[in-house]
C-alpha cells in the first residue's frame, strides 16, 4: 500500500519563500494543501484542512509564534515547525513554549523540507545543531534568577501578573513584555499597576525588592 503524503500549510509574508519552499516539498512527495501570508489565515488555513504539518515563518503579520501557539491549542494533532532567518534565543525558546517541534532556518536547502518533516513526524528533531547547542546551554548553563513563586510577595499576584514582573524585572520593556506575552502595551501598565496596588508599593522597584524576597 502507498503512504499517504505528508499534507502541509505553509505560512510566509514572502511569496518567493513559499514558492521555494512549496516546490521542494512538492518534489520531495509532500502535498501542500494551503499557503499563507499572515497568522490569522495561517491559524485558519489549518484548522480547515487539518494538515499533519504547518510551517511556519516568524516575522509574518501577525507573529508566526502566536500562530504556534492558537494551532497547538485548536488542531493538536498538527505538528508545528518553524521555517524563519531568524538565531535570536528569544524566537527560539517562545517558538518551543509556543508548541513548536521544529526550528528551521531559511538557508537550508529545500530539497531536504520533505525528509526533514518525515523525521518530525517520526518523533526526530528537526533543529540545527547550532540551535541544538544553545538549548543544552541553557538548562546546563546557571538558571537566571527569577521571582520566587512561593514569597508572600508573590502569593498576592495572579499568574499573569507574576509572569509580566519577572519579564520587566530581566529587562524587558513594556513594549518586548507585551510582544512575548501577546498583549497590548496598555494592558501590562494594568497589571503593573495592580501588582503596585496589592503589594502596596509606589514603584517597579519597590516591587520587584518585594518579590525577591
Amino acid at each position: 500500500m502507498v503512504a499517504e503524503p505528508i499534507t502541509v500549510v505553509i505560512a510566509d509574508d514572502h511569496a518567493p519563500m513559499r514558492a521555494v519552499a512549496r516546490r521542494g516539498l512538492e518534489a520531495g512527495g509532500c502535498r501542500v494543501v494551503g499557503e499563507a501570508a499572515t497568522a490569522d489565515e495561517a491559524v485558519a488555513l489549518v484548522v480547515e484542512h487539518r494538515p499533519n504539518v504547518a510551517l511556519l515563518d516568524i516575522h509574518m503579520p501577525g507573529n508566526g509564534i502566536r500562530a504556534a501557539d492558537d494551532i497547538s491549542r485548536s488542531v493538536p494533532t498538527t505538528a508545528i515547525v518553524m521555517l524563519t532567518q531568524s538565531r535570536e534565543d528569544d524566537d527560539l525558546f517562545d517558538s518551543l513554549r509556543a508548541g513548536a517541534v521544529g526550528y528551521l532556518l531559511k538557508d537550508a536547502p529545500p530539497q531536504s523540507l520533505a525528509d526533514t518533516l518525515r523525521g518530525v513526524l517520526a518523533g526526530e528533531a528537526a533543529m540545527p545543531s547550532a540551535l541544538v547547542t544553545r538549548i543544552l546551554d541553557e538548562f546546563r548553563g546557571p538558571a537566571r534568577r527569577r521571582f520566587g513563586r512561593g514569597s508572600p510577595a508573590a502569593a498576592k499576584l495572579s499568574t499573569r501578573e507574576w509572569e509580566v514582573m519577572d519579564l520587566l524585572r530581566q529587562g524587558n520593556s513594556t513594549d518586548d513584555v507585551a510582544g512575548r506575552l501577546f498583549l497590548s502595551p496598555t494592558t501590562v501598565r494594568v497589571h503593573v499597576s495592580s501588582v503596585l496596588r496589592k503589594l502596596a508599593v509606589r514603584d517597579r522597584a519597590s516591587a520587584f525588592r518585594l518579590l525577591e524576597e
